[in-house]
């Protein structure tokens, strides 16, 4: 199964965070399934690591690199059919970073690895 990871599921996954739940774990420790991190969370963390809101002990794009080795994850690109998709959207969710990710998911027909109780108002698999 292929696997989209939410900004903070992504970030905790590979901080090793408890607030990630059981199941979320269970997903992204799966070998069986593919991992995908989206272009548009490596943006966000890029801004929040500027603005300050996000430690980074590195460069954030060697941090980014090195982590999606580690965790042999794929990178799902952004893609203009993900982009118009957002158009459609009903607006449960202002936070674009997540809407996007909500396009993706529902273009590519993936689940979604999120904590976020506005995202599961979509009509998207969420894992959590």
């Amino acid at each position: 199964m292929r696997v989209l990871l939410d900004t903070h599921a992504f970030l905790w996954w590979v901080r090793d965070d408890g607030r990630l739940s059981g199941r979320a774990r269970d997903a992204l420790s799966d070998a069986g399934n593919e991992l995908l991190f989206s272009v548009v969370s490596g943006w966000e963390i890029a801004i929040k690591a500027q603005l300050g809101k996000l430690r980074a002990s590195e460069d954030v794009g060697a941090y980014l690199s090195g982590q999606l080795s580690i965790n042999s994850m794929q990178v799902l690109p952004i893609y203009l059919s993900h982009a118009v998709r957002v158009a459609d959207l009903p607006n449960h969710h202002r936070d674009p970073f997540d809407r996007l990710l909500v396009a993706q998911a529902l273009v590519e027909d993936l689940p979604l690895v999120s904590v976020d109780p506005e995202i599961s108002r979509y009509p998207v698999e969420v894992i959590w």
